[in-house]
């Protein structure tokens, strides 16, 4: 599903995308479509795929707040304001984390800053349940979770509850077993406590 595009960047690994809204698509993504944490691939489709990331924030933006100019007294009439568009945008914040790559057998992730710069306009689409299992195999098609310290540090200001959230998803997924499961339990259980006495201090 396709969430929008890339507008503008805060670092190499911290991009910000407008949502599609019903201006331009026909059906734009709705709420449950875009929470916090979900994995978001960025590519242009038949030409390129750029990098995997990670929805750490969200913001709204609505030039009307607090807007001191002269306001019409009631809903305006379509008939004599055919113009009049609603402005208001919804902005998401993402982390990236990796992109995806392939040996020309089968994709596999790989983890860490990518090094390429990801170009304005963009598209951003939501990763489905086999692409974010595959971005986290390696190329000899091994589990990998190797960014737990990155999301840690670049994850904004929530970077330790959305690390803790990414983490019990993918232990509740089922997609890995035997030790690979249990270690990421014990990942999650590990910073779980970790956030639990840094509030208790």
């Amino acid at each position: 599903m396709r969430l929008g595009k890339v507008v503008k960047s805060n670092s190499h690994c911290d991009y910000i995308v407008q949502l599609d809204d019903q201006m331009d698509v026909v059906h734009p993504p709705q709420a449950d479509d875009y929470g916090f944490g979900c994995f978001i691939k960025l590519e242009t489709p038949g030409v390129r795929h750029w990098a995997v990331g990670m929805i750490y924030n969200s913001q709204l933006f609505n030039p009307m707040f607090l807007s001191n100019g002269p306001r019409l007294s009631s809903e305006p009439d379509p008939m004599f304001a055919p113009d009049l568009i609603v402005e208001t945008r919804t902005l998401l914040g993402i982390v990236l984390i990796g992109a995806m790559a392939s040996n020309g057998e089968a994709s596999y992730g790989t983890h860490g800053i990518p090094r390429v710069v990801v170009p304005v306009n963009t598209p951003a689409f939501l990763m489905n349940r086999d692409e974010i299992y595959r971005f986290h195999l390696n190329e000899n098609q091994q589990p990998q979770f190797c960014y737990y310290s990155h999301l840690l540090k670049f994850g904004g200001s929530f970077a330790a509850q959305l690390t803790q959230q990414v983490l019990k998803e993918l232990a509740e997924s089922q997609l890995f077993s035997g030790s690979e499961q249990r270690a990421l339990e014990i990942l999650c259980k590990e910073l779980s406590w970790k956030n639990t006495m840094g509030v208790m201090r």
